[in-house]
């Protein structure tokens, strides 16, 4: 799971959620509680938290209503839906979730346990930009009614959320800076990593007939891909070609811009590379079919077999360093924080 670095921001995010999704731990009285339900699991609705316990943490109750929330920020797209959580992905998008919210209470204990501080000042700031989130007063005056009822128990949650959020910066944001030295140092030893196969760029224009179609749909579908070669000869670059792909192109990559990025010279037929092969960048192919579909290519690129330079990989090598340091000092935080502490999944 990955460490994700500003819990604030994601807490801005979330006013864009179901109310009873929204906002870091709704924390229940500590005490005795009944393990919390598999509402999550395998349901065909979308879950409707009620405050259950989830989780105990050093006796700090987190709920359900966490859980969703956390749930929300993993898989997004679930709010396009209802609110609903593909089946088969649901029990590991619980699954992560809960961690989640239980590394964020440790953080928090651990970050009171320092004596981190917010300012009054950047709290108030805080708090006036969460309120900006939302569309009119009475949408947020609810939203406050429904978690806590007060504006103290919305701003104790903002700051609960800033100094996580502190705590994080501070143990791996700030420790986990890749310098252009260590990233040149790595792509000096590692030369396999860098090196390209020979490959060709291109985006495509598809039309596909019908399974088992009859001679009029064939003959409808051979006219149909005269058309999109006239129309594809008359484009002029990328963005045209692409364009149209998308309006017209009749397989997957027409989200794409018909674009098949670079792929290796290898893992395509050779009656393909005979054809790039002698083509210019830029160039629209002639009607070409394949397995009964007809196919129109423009040739973005034909890249040589060679290393990639530093200069084309830094940024990208920088980035993916900086992670893999984030989540080695993130997994390492986890790891120090549960050794001293009680944490229960109910």
């Amino acid at each position: 799971m990955k460490y994700r670095l500003s819990i604030w921001v994601a807490l801005l995010a979330l006013a864009t959620l179901p109310v009873s999704g929204q906002m870091v731990a709704s924390h229940a009285p500590s005490g005795a509680v009944k393990p919390a339900d598999t509402m999550l699991a395998n349901t065909t609705s979308a879950p409707q938290p009620s405050g259950k316990p989830v989780a105990r943490v050093n006796g700090v109750v987190l709920t359900d209503n966490d859980l969703l929330r956390e749930m929300y920020n993993i898989f997004p797209y679930a709010r396009q839906h209802n609110g609903k959580f593909p089946q088969e992905l649901e029990p590991s998008i619980r699954q992560g979730a809960l961690k989640m919210i239980i590394f964020e209470e440790l953080v928090y204990q651990e970050a009171q346990r320092r004596g981190m501080t917010v300012s009054q000042a950047k709290l108030d700031k805080a708090v006036v930009d969460f309120r900006k989130q939302f569309k009119n007063p009475d949408d947020y005056k609810n939203y406050v009614k429904t978690e806590g009822g007060s504006e103290q128990a919305l701003r104790a949650k903002i700051r609960r959320s800033l100094l996580i959020d502190q705590l994080l910066r501070q143990d791996i944001q700030s420790k986990s800076v890749v310098t252009l030295a260590q990233a040149k140092a790595y792509y000096d030893k590692n030369p396999d990593q860098f090196r390209m196969p020979e490959s060709f760029a291109f985006q495509t224009i598809s039309v596909i007939p019908p399974d088992k179609a009859t001679a009029a749909q064939l003959k409808e579908a051979r006219k149909r891909a005269e058309d999109a070669l006239k129309q594809a000869k008359a484009t002029t670059n990328y963005e045209t070609f692409g364009v149209l792909a998308e309006k017209i192109s009749e397989d997957d990559y027409r989200v794409m811009m018909g674009d098949h990025r670079a792929v290796e010279r290898a893992k395509l037929p050779p009656d393909v590379v005979k054809i790039m092969l002698a083509m210019q960048p830029g160039q629209v192919s002639d009607l070409l079919q394949f397995g009964g579909a007809y196919q129109i290519i423009r040739l973005n690129a034909h890249i040589p077999a060679g290393m990639k330079t530093f200069d084309q990989v830094r940024d990208s090598l920088q980035q993916n360093m900086q992670q893999q340091k984030q989540e080695q000092l993130r997994a390492s935080l986890d790891k120090k924080l549960h050794a001293n502490a009680k944490v229960e999944e109910l």
